[in-house]
């Protein structure tokens, strides 16, 4: 009888161990992907500041390509650049 119920101890303490290990390791998991997703949130950020920066370039030099007389697609181009960024604007 005494080796039945120290059996039965071992086998309860070690279900009772392995649920421990399986919650502490998802619960591991869910922190790696909360800090994943915060770490692609800023570089996200960063992608939309740099995009914001050529965009901006891109539209100067349209504009200056304008102004020296680049008259045959450049005012197309920057037409529809900024028919772009209206649109993109207002979504």
């Amino acid at each position: 009888m005494e080796g039945l119920t120290l059996a039965a101890t071992i086998i309860q303490v070690a279900a009772v161990l392995t649920a421990c290990g399986v919650i502490i390791g998802a619960a591991y998991k869910l922190f790696k992907f909360i800090e994943e997703q915060k770490k692609n949130r800023e570089e996200t950020k960063i992608l939309k500041q740099e995009q914001r920066l050529q965009i901006k370039a891109l539209f100067a030099c349209l504009d200056g390509l304008e102004q020296l007389g680049a008259n045959h697609s450049v005012p197309k181009a920057k037409a529809a650049l900024e028919e772009w960024l209206n649109d993109q604007a207002h979504e």
